[in-house]
């Protein structure tokens, strides 16, 4: 058994099963991943992938068994690397986030900017995507850390940090009768066609709660992923929007009226996701304190170190969570 081999089984299933895409992405041919992935199945007596002809079809229940033994085995190899590289070079190397349109249009670009500035040397990678897109991204450790509000508590696996603090605002036009009124209520919002997240995106949940409570029925009208997209909508007269405060720009959006909606929703909390195991590098530690101040070395790693989610949430019930 290889190493290449175990490489090649996961990435061939990371692929879609999809042989040829997996070649181009390893720089190599599709017949030597073919070949050595029947050498390790002969080597092991099961077959990793079901086949029809020549195509694979999906993963055996041996096979997943295997790739998830794979998966581990080259996260510690990884990690073996970054070790020596932290050592060799420490202001050398790569970090793969992946994150949601929101954080990576709205809280991450001036933590992105220093930390480049700091570290030149460094790649970043950013990759967008549902919450539970980037959430099984950092599980499998396919990135180094997963950044979102949603989806993360749903891998047991990954150490979540809570970082800031945020709630909502409701956009409308200048002119709109909302404007007008001192205080708002979630009846005088239930009144209006709303444009929002979809379900699953930027705290949407926390929005469904409140109506709900309340035994109102939201008239959602049309939802997006996309904050600047919901803006657009607003614009065109679609409907109110709800949004993250944070995602309303006073120069920007100077034709639209932010209005504070902070007394109608239960704020949210944005968390850094880390898949437990992950060797985390001096810069990593950087970053994540650059983004979240209170979020020191040693509340990290103590928090990694931790046995369950309860124990990261003592340690930090005391802690005053910044609010964008």
């Amino acid at each position: 058994m290889k190493l290449q081999q175990l490489r090649y089984i996961w990435e061939v299933a990371h692929h879609d099963l999809n042989v040829s895409a997996t070649a181009q992405s390893l720089y190599t041919s599709q017949p030597g991943i073919s070949k050595q992935i029947r050498l390790l199945e002969e080597e092991l007596g099961v077959e990793v992938f079901a086949r029809s002809g020549k195509h694979l079809t999906h993963v055996t229940k041996a096979g997943e068994a295997i790739l998830k033994s794979a998966g581990e085995i080259l996260r510690k190899v990884e990690g073996i690397r970054q070790m020596a590289q932290e050592f060799s070079d420490p202001k050398r190397g790569s970090l793969s986030i992946a994150t949601t349109h929101t954080q990576a249009r709205y809280a991450l670009p001036p933590v992105v900017a220093g930390f480049m500035k700091q570290y030149p040397d460094v790649e970043m990678h950013l990759h967008q995507g549902s919450p539970m897109q980037i959430a099984q991204m950092a599980a499998e450790g396919s990135v180094d850390f997963a950044i979102a509000t949603e989806a993360l508590e749903l891998f047991n696996d990954l150490v979540m940090l809570p970082c800031y603090r945020w709630n909502r605002c409701i956009l409308v036009p200048k002119t709109h009768p909302l404007a007008q009124l001192k205080k708002l209520s979630l009846e005088d919002v239930a009144k209006h066609p709303i444009v929002t997240y979809v379900f699953g995106f930027t705290g949407r949940s926390k929005l469904d709660d409140a109506f709900m409570q309340k035994g109102l029925v939201p008239q959602v009208v049309f939802t997006a992923t996309d904050a600047d997209v919901i803006k657009t909508y607003v614009r065109l007269g679609l409907g109110i929007g709800i949004v993250a405060h944070m995602a309303y720009d006073p120069a920007a959006d100077s034709d639209l009226v932010a209005l504070d909606a902070s007394h109608l929703f239960d704020a949210s909390i944005t968390r850094i996701g880390i898949r437990r195991g992950t060797f985390v590098r001096g810069y990593m530690y950087d970053f994540i304190e650059q983004f979240a101040p209170h979020l020191t070395r040693e509340r990290v790693i103590e928090a990694c170190e931790t046995v369950s989610r309860q124990d990261v949430d003592a340690l930090f019930q005391d802690v005053e969570l910044p609010v964008h």
